[in-house]
């Protein structure tokens, strides 16, 4: 069926309008955007990696959730701005505008059916400025709808645990802790032959500069990965993609809660 990894019972689209208008505490009542790429993830995985994991922790969070919470997931907004894999066959690739438009009217959707807290939960790191920008001009309009723009990775997990030092540094697309998660969502998909180990370029020892983090710049893939790869796929396993995901699942079902039972105080 259509809701993939999400509990039915969680699926906003399986709801009647109806169900939605007499729902009780919309105010609070958490939405939730899972948001992800189809693009490249080198020759071992799916163009569907970011989008998969946005659905499946999302999912694996719902059935740890309180049901005295509300909170329903939108459908998978599988495309995004990924122009910096373009040149690799098989990338989709939006603008930063359409971005915005396609995320602003969903969410004045949303509102305008009386919610007033959005979640954009977002597997794919090309695109969260975008986010922080659409989040903050929707809030500044309608001062009481609450848009939270969040990165799945960025609860509390345990992948970094799992690694080595240089993976958890600089092994930031298809290396080992997106193959593993992949390997417990989606083991049918997942080509461990074909598995490789390629990391960027060096950017010296001691260097502030970084790919992501705290002072990155501007990079297309194709400068810094023959393989699109930029990671060790090799060394994944579905045992540590079953305790990622847990450890993520976990930090999503506290976000969620937090979400839920936050005051917001308009002036």
């Amino acid at each position: 069926m259509i809701h993939g990894f999400i509990p039915p019972e969680r699926f906003f689209p399986y709801l009647t309008w109806q169900e939605i208008e007499q729902m009780p505490n919309k105010q609070n009542t958490v939405i939730i955007q899972p948001m992800g790429a189809i693009e490249q993830h080198g020759p071992h995985l799916p163009l569907v990696v970011d989008s998969a994991i946005s659905q499946g922790v999302l999912g694996e969070a719902f059935k740890g959730l309180s049901s005295d919470i509300s909170a329903f997931a939108l459908p998978t907004l599988y495309y995004g701005k990924s122009n910096e894999h373009i040149g690799f066959a098989g990338t989709i690739s939006l603008s930063a505008q359409t971005l915005l438009l396609v995320l602003k009217e969903m969410a004045i959707s949303i509102y305008g059916a009386g919610f007033r807290k959005l979640i954009l939960m977002n597997s794919h790191g090309g695109q969260p400025q975008v986010l922080d920008i659409i989040s903050r001009d929707l809030h500044q309009e309608y001062p009481d709808f609450l848009v939270f723009p969040f990165f799945t990775w960025g609860v509390p997990h345990i992948a970094k645990d799992l690694m080595t030092k240089q993976e958890g540094e600089v092994g930031i697309h298809g290396g080992d802790g997106e193959t593993s998660l992949m390997l417990s969502l989606l083991p049918d998909w997942v080509k461990m032959d074909l598995a490789l180990k390629e990391y960027p370029l060096d950017l010296g020892e001691g260097s502030l500069l970084s790919l992501e983090g705290k002072l990155p710049f501007p990079w297309v893939t194709k400068e810094l990965s023959k393989s699109g790869v930029m990671g060790d796929a090799t060394v994944a396993t579905k045992d540590k993609g079953d305790r990622i995901l847990a450890s993520l699942a976990k930090g999503w079902v506290q976000v969620i809660r937090d979400v839920y039972n936050y005051q917001h105080t308009y002036k």
